[in-house]
């Protein structure tokens, strides 16, 4: 577990406003026939933007995921590990909070599903149901879609 003290403050809190305004926290499901549950679930911490430079920055800071770009020049830093989301991610932003109350909400129901699937609860029913209706208050509002709904995941179990 990285030592979050070390880190400039000025630096850690320049990325949670960075993050406040352009990352996201999700939770997706994957159909998988080789899964005793039928469904892959992956927790994931994103940040997108034309500016290697910056999230090149927040990488190094955080100490944790992977930069890809796009093929129209927009580059992600993606942390998808559930241990480095567990270690690296979750105190981070504990530490270095958000202003607003959309993301400081998404944090908080991210933060719950992590510590579930770092716990390994989501490879049990009951585990996986709740983490299920926590993934339904997790980015609520327009312009949210899924794949996979709360009622056809059920239909499928």
């Amino acid at each position: 577990m990285r030592d979050y003290k070390s880190i400039n403050q000025n630096h850690g809190y320049y990325i949670a406003g960075f993050v406040d305004g352009e990352g996201s926290f999700n939770v997706s499901l994957t159909k998988r026939k080789d899964y005793v549950g039928k469904w892959k679930i992956t927790a994931s911490f994103n940040v997108s933007q034309k500016d290697r430079t910056i999230l090149a920055f927040v990488k190094k800071v955080i100490g944790c995921g992977t930069l890809r770009e796009r093929k129209d020049g927009v580059v992600y830093y993606e942390v998808t590990n559930i241990r480095s989301l567990y270690e690296n991610i979750l105190p981070f932003f504990r530490k270095f909070c958000f202003l607003s109350e959309n993301k400081k909400r998404n944090f908080a129901i991210f933060s719950k599903i992590v510590r579930k699937m770092y716990k390994k609860e989501h490879l049990n029913k009951e585990g996986f149901e709740e983490i299920l209706q926590l993934r339904e208050k997790l980015n609520q509002g327009v312009g949210r879609t899924r794949k996979y709904t709360l009622k056809s995941v059920k239909h499928t179990q």
